[in-house]
């Protein structure tokens, strides 16, 4: 069974910032993974790493087979960002012809992929209304149709229940299933504890770094907890502690020294001495004064 993404060793920087460190991990086909982590944890940045949309700092990234973003890999791929990417002067049809175009689908694949992700959505009557009409949550399923119209292999979606109320989420997730069932694999970020407990394997994050990962049982059973915002709760007091514990490393003295070297004070800069002219002689003074009196 071929792995669907793989990450070894993956670093992420922002200028001096660190925003990943150490993430080794790996999806595959027919599992939901979930991302889960509060803001700031990393969760996106995984995300558009593995979409092609940023590039990793340091170590080993596979999506589909391949080190290199490339069009083959992007139409075996469906993403859903957490920011819509719609036009709100086209219907929800036209949008999803327009995407179909781009992944390359046919007349003929739109006329039958379309209604069906339409239904799979629950936006089957609202296809001719224009986008700009639509609600928050419309709005979302629709960017998650699209992103189910070519039938991708893998599925990203960055937190994809964001406005949906719990009847719409609820039917999200039978679709996710559907989905896995069918062997698509499937990478979900959420910071919502009900919706992680519906994943196959969980990978917890905490300020750039896994700090576990595993089924949500095996998490909530190797804490010896009763629930998982409890487990979460312990393996981050657990990674405080060890982070507390460390000698400082190499790359925190760079860090550092970074840092001194930018604060060091710089010698004040003299003061530009500007040389007067001297004054012509008397005579000449005159004479551009117009001469003497006669």
């Amino acid at each position: 069974m071929q792995t669907l993404v793989e990450m070894q060793d993956i670093q992420k920087r922002f200028g001096k910032q660190v925003v990943l460190r150490d993430i080794d991990l790996v999806l595959e086909p027919g599992i939901i993974t979930g991302l889960l982590g509060p803001s700031g944890s990393g969760k996106t940045t995984i995300v558009n790493l593995i979409v092609g949309s940023i590039t990793k700092t340091g170590g080993a990234l596979s999506v589909l087979g391949q080190t290199k973003m490339s069009s083959s890999v992007s139409k075996e791929m469906g993403f859903m960002p957490q920011s819509e990417a719609l036009y709100n002067d086209l219907t929800a049809k036209e949008n999803l012809r327009f995407f179909g175009a781009l992944y390359g689908l046919s007349k003929k694949q739109l006329d039958t992929e379309i209604p069906r992700v339409l239904n799979l959505v629950r936006l089957s009557d609202e296809g001719k209304k224009l986008v700009s009409a639509f609600s928050g949550g419309m709005k979302r399923r629709l960017s998650l149709a699209i992103a189910l119209l070519h039938e991708p292999r893998l599925l990203v979606l960055d937190e994809p229940t964001i406005g949906l109320d719990p009847k719409h989420r609820r039917e999200l997730w039978k679709s996710f299933r559907l989905l896995a069932s069918s062997g698509a694999g499937l990478l979900i970020t959420t910071h919502v504890m009900d919706e992680a407990l519906e994943c196959d394997q969980l990978i917890m994050l905490h300020d750039g770094r896994i700090i576990a990962q595993g089924s949500p049982q095996e998490l909530i059973t190797q804490t010896q907890t009763g629930s998982l915002e409890a487990a979460f709760l312990e393996f981050e007091d657990r990674e405080d502690a060890k982070e507390e514990q460390k000698p400082e490393t190499q790359e925190d003295t760079v860090q550092q020294t970074e840092t001194q070297e930018d604060t060091v004070e710089q010698p004040e800069p003299q003061e530009d001495t500007v040389e007067q002219p001297e004054p012509p002689p008397a005579n000449e003074a005159r004479e551009e004064g117009g001469g003497s009196n006669a």
